[in-house]
């Protein structure tokens, strides 16, 4: 296996990775490093929970020039505010070993203290597509220094309607770039950025790396209605990660007040709430404050937290892909995970419907809070079990 000397990084951040235990590289940091250090536009096809920050941060902080204030040498565009501070929060302690500085602007936070950051000569900046185009109407960033572009999560942006921005702000960009482009898919509207706006780019794609129902063990679990936030707190309690996903933020907010009262550590994250509730309760969640949190399909958009033992599905959901989707985040870099969905009396005939459409022969169990397998469901195979719904 590779290391990431033998990639081209150079020793000091190749030291500063490994004090953080970081020694080998993802497959999509082993495909795409050399290319990107070398200048060429890349193109990344790889999930979220891949390694692909890194993928783009490294060659982005090996070929970044000093910045003159409020005139940024690199700009890397997320999908959403929690993102775009995972992303500064992870590349601004190997731009302190050269002193390059990574800021993060977004909206929802005040625009003068990111300003202030601006104007100390912030060399990488991870913005959201709204917060820059404020920036550089109110001409408190000018963009006509950047060397190098990162479209993150391009997929996403498009998903939720950023594309416009997105292209809006290439297109205010001058003189010739590098561009690394990374998304779970690459075709349709994907595919018009790539065409526009990076020139003979070298593409890659790890094949491994796209969620299947074979990376998760899978549980589904029929519950009554009185007992079932009691089943889903002694899940929880099992685990030391867990994120339970629900249909609506009102949902969000009453499930984890739920929890809570049953004695488990858990916060909801919707768009609804401050953003430094938001903030709060992802960094809580990171750093093992809270056992669970409780999301709606929007707000977990911005949810990229590693060891996430158990994804919890509330409230089931009515689409094969958003089952995959919300499940993916416990099959997160290389790792496997347990996933749950929990199944009233008159779910049951459409999370069966589901299950055929997923090829998953698994049985629905009857379960109640007091089952003593609630608490380790990974070495359970309900398939070995005759108390079948």
């Amino acid at each position: 296996m590779p290391t990431f000397s033998d990639l081209g990084v150079s020793p000091d951040f190749v030291a500063a990775l490994d004090e953080r235990g970081i020694t080998s590289p993802f497959p999509v940091q082993e495909l795409t490093i050399p290319d990107g250090l070398a200048g060429r536009d890349v193109c990344g096809k790889a999930k979220t929970g891949s390694g692909k920050t890194l993928a783009f941060g490294l060659p982005v902080l090996e070929r970044v020039k000093g910045a003159e204030p409020r005139r940024p040498r690199a700009l890397i565009l997320v999908p959403t505010r929690e993102l775009a501070l995972q992303v500064r929060d992870e590349l601004a302690p190997l731009g302190e070993a050269r002193g390059i500085t990574v800021a993060a602007v977004y909206g929802g936070a005040r625009m003068e203290t990111q300003i202030k950051e601006l104007s100390g000569g912030a060399a990488v900046v991870v913005a959201t597509p709204g917060r820059m185009i404020d920036l550089i109407e109110r001409k408190e960033v000018v963009l006509e220094d950047v060397d190098q572009v990162v479209l993150d999560e391009a997929d996403r942006m498009a998903d939720m309607g950023f594309l416009p921005q997105v292209e809006w702000i290439l297109r205010h960009i001058p003189g010739s770039h590098q561009t690394l482009l990374f998304s779970a898919t690459l075709d349709g509207v994907v595919d018009t950025l790539i065409k526009r706006y990076q020139t003979d780019p070298v593409m890659h794609e790890v094949v491994s790396e796209t969620v299947t129902v074979e990376e998760m063990q899978h549980r589904f679990l029929a519950v009554h209605e009185m007992d079932k936030v009691r089943v889903a707190a002694a899940i929880v309690r099992g685990a030391e990660r867990t994120i339970v996903f629900v249909r609506t933020k009102r949902a969000a907010d009453r499930v984890a007040s739920d929890l809570r009262r049953e004695g488990v550590e858990a916060a909801s994250i919707h768009g609804d709430l401050r953003q430094n509730h938001r903030e709060k309760a992802l960094r809580d969640f990171s750093d093992g404050r809270l056992a669970a949190l409780v999301a709606t399909d929007v707000a977990a958009r911005g949810i990229h937290v590693d060891d996430i033992e158990v994804v919890i599905h509330y409230d089931p959901p009515e689409d094969p892909k958003d089952y995959l989707h919300r499940s993916g985040r416990t099959a997160r870099a290389g790792e496997s995970g347990v996933v749950v969905t929990l199944v009233l009396w008159n779910e049951e005939l459409p999370v069966k419907r589901m299950l055929k459409r997923l090829k998953l022969d698994m049985p629905i169990v009857e379960v109640f809070s007091n089952d003593a397998r609630l608490a380790d469901l990974a070495t359970w195979d309900p398939r070995d079990d005759s108390a079948v719904a």
